[in-house]
Order: C-alpha cells, then structure tokens, then sequence
C-alpha cells in the first residue's frame, strides 16, 4: 500500500488493522514480606506509557498472606502490533484501604512492551526495586491470551419437497437464520441467497462467525425461517423451526440432518398437516480463523533483514547535503527508517540478531561493486545485535565504502527469499520481513519484479522507504495495491507483498506515525500467506 498522510487522519493511522483484546495473567513468586507478624498482603498495578508519561490502566485484587499469588482478574488490553505499547507492572502490599499508592509498600515493579509478553506467550522475570536492584527474590509471571471467538461455521442446507407459493410455476425459497437479541427478540442474523424456481433448493455453502450466529454458545437455540422470494418484497412465509448449533453439527457428510419446516397457521387449521417441506443440512463444520496474534502467540517469529542503498546518488556521506550524512543529532533518514521499522519487528524475533546488508558500493580491498554485502564485512555471519547493532554497523562502514551504483534491488531480495524458501518446507514457524532502504531509481526493474512475484509465494514481505525527493514512480508499481504486479514474462503475484512509503511525507510527523504506515499491512500479509499454505499455528487448539 502506498502510503500518503492526509492533512486530517480520521482516527489513528493503520488502527483498522489487527486491533484485538489481549488477557494477561499475572503471577507472583517470592515476594518481599513487608508485614511484620503476618505475611505481604499483594495487589499489582498496570501502568502504560501515554506520551512518555505513566499512566494506570487497572489493578488486581489484593491476595491474603500470600508470597506467591495467582491474581485472579485479569488485566485486559487492546493490542496494536503497529505501535510500542511500553508497560510497567508494579506490586504493593496493601497497608490500608487507600487508593493513593504511597500510602502502601512497594515489593517491585517490571517494565517490557505487549509485543515481548506476545512474542514469548509467557515470560518470567526479577522485580526491581526503584533503584534498579532486585526486589529480592521476587518474580512475576506474565501470560498472553488473545480474547477473541475465532470460530466460523460452515453450513451446506438444502430443502425437500417445500410448499408450493407461487399460482404459476413453483417457489424462490431463501433462508433467513435469526439467534435471540437482548431484548428478547429474534435478530436477523444471515439470509442465504434465493434459489429460482424450485421445491427442492439446494444452497450454496456459506461461512460466518460463530459469535454472529449463537455468540459462541454452541447449544443456544436458533431459528431457521423459509421464505418464497417475491420482487416486490412481500416475501410468503413457507416455514420454521428452531435448532442449536451443536445439533446441526451432528451432520454429516453421508448422513445429512433432516428437519420439519413448520408452518403453525397451517399446522393449526389442519388436522393432518406434516410439514411445509423438509430442510436439510448437508454438512456443519466449526473451524478456526486465526489471526495474527494467533500465529504469534503459537511461536512464529518474525525475521528481520535491513537492505541500505550505499549509491553514489545519495551523496558523499561526510558533505551535510548527503542523505547519508549523520547530523550532529546523530541521524538520519536511513537511521529513522531503521528504528521505526526496526524497534516495533524486534520485539518478535527471539535472538534479535538481525542481517544487514548494503548494495550498490565499491568495497575495500578491491573496490569492486556488490549489490549484496554484510555491513559489518563479515559475509559469514552478517547479523548485528537489536537495532542499536544495525545502527553501529552502519555507522562504522560508511567511511570504508565507496558509493557507486547502479541500483539494483533483486540481488538482497532473492537473497532473503532464499531463506524464506528452506522455511516454508516447515510449520507457522517463521515470517521474514526485508526493510529497503533507499534514494531513487530502480535500474534492474526486470529482475526486482521477477524477484518479487517469485518471493510472493514465501512466507516473505518487503517494505520499501524511500529516503530522499527522488521520483518515486516505479516503487508505486511494485506495490500492487492498485493492481496485480506481474513479472516481465507476465507471471503474476500471487499476493501483494511490497509495502512502499516515501519518507518525505512523515518528516514533520511524530516517529511513531511512519511505523504505523509501513507496518500496518503485515499482520495482514503473514495471516495471508499461512492461510493460502493451509497452515495453523503452531500450538493451536482445534475448533
């Protein structure tokens, strides 16, 4: 998605995407003992940082005499995986009924951001005094459920010798589904499509939530309504009959579940009246759509790999008017792209050693152009240490370098979906994510697009910053937002992968709004591809 600010953007950037309520389970052990002739008395506080200050979110109940407690309310937050929601976890012993948290004692506090709970499911770690020291011996154990009904049920329903409504010729039958409102009343829930002239109607299969059709609760009754579809709307009612999920689910694909549709005027006047016609259902299936967090919490990690264009359009790195040149602030559009892309994706990676790799330089000892080289110089083992290692490394090669060109992408792409490809022979296990960085112009258009529709079918994204106010047509086209892209032998791709944002457009913006932007469509491509593989998290429970 080409991504562009709006002078007023309606609601927070990318908060359409992957916004979910997560449940975190805290746990203590060891806790400082406060009380003099009894033990501690705990309660924990959630904190969350909103513009660089604390604020409380909720707290637990206060657990009795109790070193080790197993807090029984749960704190419940909306996850967004485009942002760094900073946390702080902090637990007291309750002196008295106050509300004011000086006025009890302090038994350590932990501080880590929803994407590291996510990320690792569980997490186990010291409380810290004020100080910094250890609270003691004191741990607390942090769990992460996402809190969404991720079931949908797919109904194949047919019908049988139905009543006959129309004066020439035979009914329209359509079904309309309804579950219990909270006012007591019947709420319309699905209507299938109308099936022409017929009394046997087969219907075409169908898939909605399960929270849509009985709110998850599989044994609640639901009411199945046939209609004759009239053009004016005046639909004639055929019949009824109520059901549970749990009952059709007895379906099966030999043994199909027949039932009576019931019209009760008519079962009212006449005596020997059966039915108005049978409903059939074919089959009844409750699967998982999983999400995102889903394949997070089921262990997938995400894979980050850094491509910076070191040509010589850029500038020389040491002259102010460099893209390249570091600012007595100490940055950068390269650097900025880095760590708004960089500090969100690490939190997911569980070694956060990251590859980064240059293109489109003359290096030492024999100045020859590379178009795939470790920035560290060290081609065996190109990883640098979190963001900040990136940083380092890409501070410490810019004197040593010589900038040329051209500028071909196609080398550093084809060397992620190397290993995106050893990967895919696996499970939900692993997504790889290649950020480029770069000024300007594609020369090898050809073979970037060759490189991107072949990447399409890995579990494989790449985002592409433009740093500079270069042209930036051709990025547009490789993000197929608009439309599909294609190779030159005309190959399409089989999903849109490439996710484009010119930098330029977020330089007055605050930093968190380009991470936003750039990321908010990769929940969304990650759940993609598992899907198209056929493939669950890995530790999922089945519907």
């Amino acid at each position: 998605m080409a991504y562009t600010m709006t002078p007023t953007p309606a609601g927070p950037v990318g908060s359409q995407y992957c916004v979910c309520k997560v449940e975190l389970s805290v746990c203590g052990q060891n806790l400082l003992d406060r009380d003099v002739t009894s033990k501690s008395d705990p309660f924990c506080v959630l904190f969350m940082e909103v513009n660089g200050k604390w604020v409380e979110l909720d707290r637990t109940e206060t657990a009795v005499n109790n070193l080790n407690p197993a807090f029984a309310k749960k704190f419940i937050i909306d996850y967004h995986f485009e942002e760094v929601q900073k946390l702080k976890f902090a637990l007291f012993d309750q002196d008295k009924s106050s509300m004011q948290l000086y006025e009890h004692d302090f038994l350590g506090e932990f501080s880590c951001t929803l994407g590291m709970i996510v990320s690792s499911k569980k997490i186990t770690r010291t409380l810290l005094l004020g100080n910094g020291k250890p609270a003691g011996k004191g741990m607390i154990t942090i769990a992460a459920q996402e809190l969404s009904d991720n079931r949908v049920i797919t109904l194949s329903m047919a019908g049988r010798k139905l009543d006959k409504k129309d004066l020439f010729g035979k009914s329209d039958p359509f079904l309309e589904f309804y579950k219990p409102g909270d006012d007591g009343k019947w709420m319309l829930v699905h209507r299938t499509e109308v099936i022409k002239y017929t009394l046997d109607p087969v219907w075409k299969p169908f898939t909605v939530p399960l929270v849509s059709l009985c709110d998850g609760d599989v044994e609640k009754l639901i009411k199945v309504v046939c209609y004759d579809y009239d053009s004016d709307g005046g639909h004639d009612f055929i019949g009824e009959f109520q059901t549970s999920v749990a009952r059709m689910c007895e379906a099966q694909d030999a043994f199909p579940l027949e039932m009576e549709c019931i019209n009760p005027k008519k079962q009212k006047k006449k005596k020997n009246y059966k039915n108005s016609g049978i409903i059939i259902v074919n089959s009844c299936k409750i699967t998982r759509d999983f999400s995102f967090l889903d394949y997070i919490l089921g262990g997938c990690q995400l894979m980050f790999t850094v491509g910076i264009d070191f040509t010589a359009s850029n500038g020389n790195p040491r002259d102010p008017s460099s893209l390249h040149y570091i600012n007595p602030m100490g940055t950068n559009e390269y650097l900025s792209a880095i760590w708004a892309v960089g500090q969100i994706i690490q939190d997911y990676d569980s070694d956060k050693m990251f590859p980064a790799l240059g293109f489109g330089a003359q290096l030492p000892p024999d100045w020859k152009v590379s178009h795939e080289f470790a920035i560290n110089f060290n081609p065996t083992n190109p990883f640098c240490s979190g963001v900040e290692g990136i940083v380092q490394a890409y501070s410490a090669c810019l004197p040593h370098i010589r900038f040329y060109g051209p500028t071909n992408f196609s080398p550093i792409i084809n060397h992620v979906a190397r290993f995106a490809s050893q990967a895919t022979q696996q499970e939900a296990a692993s997504y790889f994510i290649l950020l480029i960085i770069t000024d300007g112009v594609i020369s090898d258009m050809d073979e970037t697009r060759h490189a991107v529709v072949q990447a399409s079918k890995l579990p494989m994204s790449i985002i592409i910053v433009g740093v500079g106010n270069a042209d930036f047509a051709a990025m547009e086209f490789l993000d197929g937002d608009s439309r599909v892209l294609r190779s030159h032998t005309g190959e399409e791709a089989v999903r849109d992968i490439v996710q484009f944002v010119p930098f330029r457009d977020f330089r007055n913006a605050p930093k968190e709004t380009l991470a936003k932007a750039v990321l908010a469509e990769l929940p969304q491509q990650v759940v993609q591809y598992f899907k198209h593989q056929n493939l669950p998290p890995i530790n999922s429970e089945q519907a």
